[in-house]
């Protein structure tokens, strides 16, 4: 009879060799680095991805962004909106995850990169909040997805919308919708500014709409009556509104020359703030004598402030010769000084900034009110002042009208043009 011959004991150095194989392969197909590696390379990031904002509700919110490597910042993310691509940030290893600063939102992205998909939240780089979380998948190129239907009807045009407001009041809006197949891109103006480029899918009575550059998620979604009206709700992490609307080629918003001025008994306005250094600029400086001066209070945080420093930065290179300074009243979410010189200093690099750029206090309207009170009110991040030669305020533009708005924009810059020849020609 012939027995089973004892099993010969595996070595233990072989067991621990097999392990790392196992392991390293896992680390590997994952994306993850390897125990004890600094961390995994920014570039394993690389691609096109769909990616979801959660809200607190079970909204997800759907994005677009493209992660490729820039010859002079590394990996960097841009987010895709429409016809925009919004350079965001450089992606940096850490340890066994991937960090981006969402400039200039003060926000970070950091995530677990895996094969074809990552996993992570969006939270604030100055806080111990938990953040909102996102996920991704590579290579979708949808925004949002939904089986095949019958075609829809085409709803591009301009509508007069009204979005609902406190008390039963609404707000008056403009929105402007374009259409190719079921593709749709739209944006929405109000008094405050507009809301950028948003994309997004019309379903036959529905549509759907979105946009994210690292601050506030947008989402609209609404319905199509058979008549042409519209109605719907926009959604974001600090809740929703609603909103109607109806075609209307004439469609505008009250004028924004007519909405902040200075009060009664005010004749010029004035202002007393540090710059980034902390050197004390006023409008009484020498500087500004016997020039045209245009102000803008906004900040560093605002969408509709970042557009309009890409439009005034090689505006004034091409006009500050001409006799005209620009200064731009910042109010910032913190007012110490390294603070302001990382916002205010990464703001300047990023537009090429010449200008003046000064400190007003933190990002508040009351405390812009309080900080300015010479004006009648204070109702939108940015708002613009031109001042004549002589220091008087010639008009006040409230607001600010961004390239997503196509015609709206294109007579915004002929009227900031003419205005400033204007004073100029005096």
């Amino acid at each position: 009879m012939t027995r089973n011959p004892k099993p010969h004991p595996v070595p233990a150095l072989s067991v621990t060799l097999l392990l790392l194989l196992v392991f390293s392969t896992f680390f590997a197909l994952a994306g993850y680095p390897l125990p004890g590696h600094r961390g995994i390379q920014p570039s394993k990031a690389n691609g096109y991805w769909r990616g979801e904002y959660s809200l607190q509700n079970g909204t997800s919110i759907p994005f677009h962004f493209e992660i490729k490597n820039d010859p002079k910042q590394g990996t960097v993310l841009y987010f895709i909106n429409a016809d925009e691509h919004f350079k965001s940030g450089k992606l940096t290893a850490d340890h066994d995850s991937l960090r981006l600063s969402l400039d200039p939102f003060d926000n970070e992205f950091v995530f677990r990169l895996f094969k074809d998909s990552l996993s992570g939240i969006i939270r604030k780089t100055d806080s111990k909040d938990p953040g909102s979380r996102v996920t991704a998948k590579k290579n979708i190129k949808a925004r949002f997805i939904f089986p095949a239907a019958i075609p829809p009807p085409d709803i591009s045009g301009t509508y007069q919308i009204n979005f609902s407001g406190k008390n039963g009041t609404t707000e008056p809006s403009v929105g402007l919708f374009t259409q190719t197949g079921a593709a749709l891109k739209a944006t929405f103006l109000k008094i405050t500014g507009d809301s950028r480029y948003l994309d997004g899918i019309l379903v036959q009575d529905s549509f759907y709409l979105s946009s994210f550059i690292g601050s506030q998620p947008l989402y609209y979604r609404g319905k199509i009556s058979p008549d042409g009206k519209i109605s719907g709700e926009a959604l974001g992490p600090r809740g929703s509104q609603s909103f109607t609307g109806t075609t209307n080629e004439d469609a505008a918003l009250p004028d924004p020359y007519q909405l902040t001025y200075l009060k009664e008994g005010y004749k010029k306005f004035s202002f007393s703030f540090p710059d980034i250094n902390g050197a004390t600029v006023s409008q009484s400086d020498k500087r500004f004598t016997g020039k045209v001066l245009i102000i803008t209070i906004g900040g560093t945080w605002c969408p509709n402030c970042i557009d309009e420093a890409a439009f005034l930065s090689p505006w004034y290179e091409k006009n500050k010769d001409r006799g005209v300074e620009v200064v731009s009243i910042l109010y910032e979410r913190q007012t110490d000084p390294a603070y302001i010189r990382k916002s205010l200093g990464r703001f300047k690099n990023r537009f090429h900034i010449a200008y003046t750029l000064l400190v007003g206090g933190t990002a508040d309207k009351a405390v812009v009110a309080a900080s300015l009170p010479s004006l009648n009110s204070f109702l939108s991040f940015p708002t613009t002042l031109f001042i004549d030669r002589q220091g008087n305020v010639s008009k006040i533009h409230t607001g600010f009208t961004g390239p997503a708005t196509g015609k709206y924009y294109t007579a915004f810059v002929k009227e900031f043009n003419q205005q400033v020849d204007e004073l100029l020609g005096k």
